[in-house]
């Protein structure tokens, strides 16, 4: 079976770390730009580190953001690390427009990004505790409360509380994990996070084979 997760290169992620992480897990990968290898994905991971707004510019020149929302429109499992979940909400607050508005995303879960409030130290770097909200595949055999880790300055706030999957505590709780059908995301890096990070991307591998396992998600 056909099972090759992509590893969208999207300019703006240490790509080579993710990849020996799934592979270590089993997965045959691939890393790409290419909308047609992408469109052939059984698994879709879209990482990122740095700017929203520099991101999507990035996205835009090649031609990425239609091609992403269709797989995840044609059911692909789809995860999203650390900016790459970022990037799929409406839009951020890290450089606003000359109008007030905010940074356009690609609007795929409705929210905002936001930037730690003033007086806690940005960015937010180390290990922190992961709390599931509810039972996931993503999170199978993964205790409440393991620790991930982290590093990053700004944190999604979804419409919809239904969408957030796992909060963390940095003085206040954010959301460091979203769910959402076929559609998956989380703040921190698994590919960073030892043997925990490796069960993360281990269950994705389990969905991308078995989609089933998403059933009634969403």
């Amino acid at each position: 079976m056909n099972s090759k997760i992509v590893i969208v290169d999207s300019g703006s992620a240490n790509l080579r770390s993710i990849e020996k992480a799934l592979q270590k897990v089993g997965a045959e990968t691939a890393v790409t730009d290419n909308q047609s290898v992408i469109a052939q994905a059984k698994g879709i991971i879209f990482p990122g580190v740095g700017a929203f707004e520099q991101a999507m510019t990035i996205l835009k020149n090649k031609d990425l953001p239609i091609i992403l929302r269709e797989s995840i429109d044609a059911g692909i499992p789809f995860l999203g690390i650390c900016l790459g979940l970022q990037l799929l909400f409406t839009g951020s607050e890290e450089r606003k427009q000359a109008d007030g508005s905010f940074a356009q995303g690609l609007d795929v879960l409705a929210g905002q990004v936001k930037r730690f409030p003033p007086g806690l130290p940005v960015p937010h770097v180390g290990w922190n505790q992961v709390l599931p909200r509810r039972g996931h595949p993503l999170f199978a055999g993964i205790p409440s409360g393991t620790y991930f880790y982290f590093t990053h300055s700004y944190f999604v706030e979804p419409q919809e509380e239904k969408v957030t999957l796992s909060v963390t505590d940095y003085n206040n709780c954010f959301t460091s994990a979203v769910a959402e059908k076929n559609l998956m995301g989380v703040q921190f890096h698994p590919e960073k996070s030892g043997p925990a990070g490796l069960r993360l991307l281990n269950n994705f591998l389990n969905i991308v084979k078995d989609p089933s396992l998403l059933k009634g998600e969403g």
